[in-house]
């Protein structure tokens, strides 16, 4: 027996089939899960950050040690990086004609005292013959008179030895104060010349050493606060100075600013500033690179890790949640000021206010739900099972 299936019956069938299909398929789909990140609620609490600037160490006195005379080098008596005292003996330069010009000069001065003493007897004698009008006064002048050219030709052949005895000394260099001498490019052989541009060597006194840095317009008016106080009084009151060296090492000694440049540079907009640090054991050299660091307290602000902002066109925003526990894209204001880890907020979160602080910058994103999870449990927790 043949069954017969009218077109109708055909199509309600198929229908019943997607359908059947369609909500098996509703069943399967899973269930979207809130992920469960770090949440920190915000406070108002104290901090102490620091300005961190660039800086040159330069001695208290680097003195470019330069010949007073020109010869050859015949001996170099010291060593780079060696430390010296006032007065001792740096270069000896060929001293044979400069002994040879006071040799000279002496000789001058014995051959001027004899020609001054026969014009002292010959003046003398014609005084004499004069008094008894034996001779006139004309012929007693001219014997006064090469009686005071022997004695001006003995002054300037003194002043000749003078010099002659200077000259060799000059021969002789020595430090002229207590320091560390620096790179010696010239040695033994070497034509030494006060008209020479590069010097013998330089002698820096690091017993205490000068850190330059500079600051900027904006960083003098806030210094000042706003130009109603002087510049030597925020000066007076700034707090001691840190320095860290180019390897990331604190310098053990804290320093203090001693000077602000009254001028602003107009190529650079900034002026210059002097920092001294006491440097007993020789740490610092002139020429080093640190970086000063210049504390600033902050009292009663709120104060968030900075891996919890991210930034977008050139401004800082936090992912916080609502009652729903969905994030909120926010946009916040910080201080320029931070110790590299957190930003003090000025604008934009309150006291109470939650923010997200894990995730951010990759997985999380605006009016998303989040499972939150106190960053202090979750961080013990993270700790535990490292322990096990």
């Amino acid at each position: 027996m043949k069954i017969k299936v009218s077109k109708l019956t055909c199509m309600s069938l198929a229908v019943a089939a997607l359908s059947l299909h369609s909500c098996g398929s509703k069943q399967q789909a899973p269930q979207a899960t809130a992920p469960s990140l770090a949440v920190l609620t915000v406070q108002n609490t104290d901090s102490e950050l620091n300005h961190n600037y660039p800086a040159t160490i330069k001695g208290k006195t680097d003195i470019a040690i330069r010949p007073q005379v020109t010869g050859f080098i015949t001996k170099v008596h010291v060593d780079e990086g060696q430390a010296v005292h006032k007065g001792q003996v740096l270069f000896t330069i060929d001293q044979v004609q400069y002994q040879a010009a006071v040799d000279q000069a002496e000789a001058a001065v014995n051959s001027a005292k004899t020609a001054v003493a026969t014009a002292q007897l010959t003046e003398g004698n014609k005084r004499h013959l004069l008094d008894k009008n034996i001779i006139s006064e004309y012929e007693w002048q001219m014997a006064a008179n090469q009686l005071s050219q022997a004695k001006a030709q003995l002054s300037q052949a003194q002043a000749a030895l003078t010099n002659a005895r200077k000259n060799l000394a000059y021969t002789t260099v020595t430090a002229p104060s207590d320091g560390v001498v620096g790179t010696i490019p010239n040695r033994e052989g070497s034509l030494a010349s006060p008209s020479s541009a590069q010097p013998l060597t330089t002698v820096s006194d690091n017993s205490d050493v000068y850190a330059y840095f500079s600051l900027n317009e904006k960083d003098i008016l806030e210094l000042t606060d706003g130009g109603t106080k002087s510049l030597n009084e925020a000066i007076a009151a700034m707090p001691p100075v840190k320095l860290t060296l180019a390897n990331g090492t604190k310098y053990p000694l804290e320093g203090k600013v001693a000077t602000v440049s009254g001028v602003i540079d107009n190529t650079t907009g900034s002026a210059s500033v002097r920092a001294i640090f006491d440097n007993p054991s020789g740490m610092l050299r002139s020429g080093n690179t640190a970086q000063i660091s210049i504390p600033v307290s902050v009292r009663d602000a709120i104060i968030i890790p900075q891996k919890a902002t991210f930034e977008l066109q050139d401004l800082k925003y936090v992912f916080t949640l609502n009652d729903s526990n969905i994030t909120v894209t926010t946009p916040i204001k910080i201080l320029p000021v931070n110790n590299g880890k957190e930003y003090v907020v000025t604008e934009g979160l309150k006291p109470g206010d939650r923010i997200v602080i894990e995730g951010v910058g990759t997985s999380v994103r605006g009016d998303m739900p989040v499972n939150p999870v106190d960053h202090a449990a979750k961080a013990t927790g993270a700790e535990e099972r490292q322990a096990q």
